[in-house]
């Protein structure tokens, strides 16, 4: 029972006028009420049980009903007795909680009180022993403490509701959470050794506020692995709010992320708040940060160290609060030898890095990624998955997608045939056929043949094939050593 709680029940008592005098009345009477409050308790709730609808809900039975009885005759024995205080107001209280608990509609609660306030005045009226001219007063009396106690009890069904209600959110939410984690909260598509490791990582750095870097490239998935981070972080009920820098030209780039004020440029016909503002408390992805020009990295920095930004055209600097999680396809550690990306913001935002694999690289998630993207009821045989897994993908899983979607449009019934996939990639696996028989299924002739066909697809460019691998030109040299390949 707070303070406020109490010094509001003895501002309420003065508005309805009690006095020190009504509450000597009310003692007074005291003996006749406590004589006949027995009675008037069973009948409290043989009226509410009287409503199906209200008897429905006292699921404890004859249990619940003689606990609610009991609470009801303290509260009466102290309704007569006092005093007044903070006892008596949790007394008073304890009724509507218990009342709400049960889940006993308010209005039934009221009808039920009017009629103990009928039977209370009745009682005294046949039972009064006392001066003659006590009985009026002592009867108003009554009917101010009973004034009193129903704005109580109305008091005690809003309190205890509002605190249902959050007990409820906290619970909804929290059950929220534990669903989330005990399934994927994320789309991607993948269960080998490599996309296993980025699901490690999203699970640690997800709950983290710091930001994190995504690297791989184009068509690689890298906006789903930002949208699994945040749907893991402790900020998932805020916004997610993604731009892409590559999309925008640098002016207009600024105002979008910083936001820009009324008048600062030609057609700035209105203030408007950037996507620092409208992410504030989420997350904010940038996708292509590797495109941000020189000036923009630096306001981009000065957000990142202290979370403050200034609109365009403003003098005024604004407070943010945003987790920063930044994708590209370049190597900026590569970028920032060049000089063309800042260092200090590299390292700002590279707190944590995570790379996604392109998809010729893990080939054996291509059956995966094909259930998951073909629609119900379609059919495929393994004559497709063989061309699709021997097909390089530079367009990774995107890529993919569209050749599946391509499929889907060109068929005639609901399977997927290699005739209808794009010409390019049935005709890189006719020109690179997979043999079969003798030893060609072990681990080291299928990795051979892999990057024969690479370095053909690359016109035996070395450069070009150790990228297409994923590789460095070094281990390049020695795989071709290795397996004994000529680059000619």
């Amino acid at each position: 029972m707070s303070a406020d709680s109490l010094a509001k029940h003895q501002e309420i008592q003065h508005y309805v006028g009690w006095t020190a005098e009504d509450a000597r009345r009310v003692h007074a009477a005291a003996d006749i009420v406590l004589d006949g409050s027995e009675e008037i308790v069973d009948d409290f709730y043989d009226e509410i049980r009287r409503h199906e609808s209200a008897r429905s809900v006292i699921l404890g039975g004859d249990v619940q009903i003689d606990r609610l009885k009991s609470t009801l005759r303290h509260w009466m024995r102290m309704l007569v007795t006092g005093p007044y205080d903070r006892d008596y107001l949790v007394a008073r209280l304890n009724v509507g909680r218990r009342h709400v608990n049960i889940g006993l509609d308010q209005v039934y609660a009221n009808a039920a009180l009017a009629r103990m306030r009928w039977r209370l005045s009745r009682l005294l009226r046949a039972n009064w022993n006392l001066e003659p001219a006590e009985l009026a007063p002592t009867l108003e009396a009554f009917h101010k403490r009973l004034d009193l106690d129903s704005i109580i009890i109305q008091d005690a069904y809003q309190a205890e509701y509002l605190a249902q209600q959050q007990s409820l959110s906290k619970e909804n939410l929290q059950l929220r959470t534990a669903l989330d984690r005990s399934q994927p909260a994320w789309e991607i598509v993948g269960e080998s050794a490599a996309m296993k490791a980025v699901y490690r990582l999203i699970e640690r750095a997800g709950p983290t506020n710091k930001p994190i870097l995504i690297q791989g490239e184009s068509g690689t998935g890298k906006e789903l692995v930002a949208r699994a981070l945040h749907r893991a972080s402790h900020a998932s009920d805020k916004p997610l709010v993604a731009i892409n820098c590559a999309a925008l030209p640098e002016t207009l780039l600024e105002s979008e992320l910083f936001g820009h004020e009324k008048g600062a440029f030609t057609g700035a016909v209105a203030s408007k708040p950037g996507l620092f503002e409208v992410a504030d408390g989420g997350t904010l992805f940038i996708d292509e940060i590797g495109e941000l020009e020189g000036g923009l990295q630096a306001k981009l920095l000065r957000v990142l160290e202290d979370g403050l930004l200034r609109r365009v055209g403003s003098i005024k600097e604004q407070k943010v609060n945003v987790r920063i999680l930044a994708a590209t396809n370049r190597d900026l550690a590569k970028e920032v030898e060049q000089g063309r990306f800042r260092e200090d913001l590299y390292y700002r935002i590279n707190v944590l890095r995570i790379h996604l694999p392109p998809l010729r690289e893990r080939a054996g998630d291509i059956p995966l990624l094909v259930e998951h993207f073909a629609e119900d009821g379609w059919t495929w045989d393994q004559d497709l998955l063989r061309i699709l897994e021997g097909y390089g993908w530079p367009g990774n899983v995107r890529q993919l997608a569209n050749a599946l979607d391509r499929a889907m449009i060109l068929s005639d019934d609901d399977s997927l045939k290699a005739d209808n996939l794009p010409p390019e990639i049935v005709r890189t696996s006719q020109e690179n056929p997979t043999p079969t028989g003798g030893n060609d299924g072990d681990l080291d002739s299928v990795n051979r043949r892999h990057v024969c066909d690479t370095l053909a697809r690359c016109d035996g460019n070395k450069t070009r094939t150790a990228r297409a691998l994923g590789v460095s030109r070094r281990t390049l040299y020695r795989l071709l050593e290795k397996y004994g390949i000529d680059p000619q």
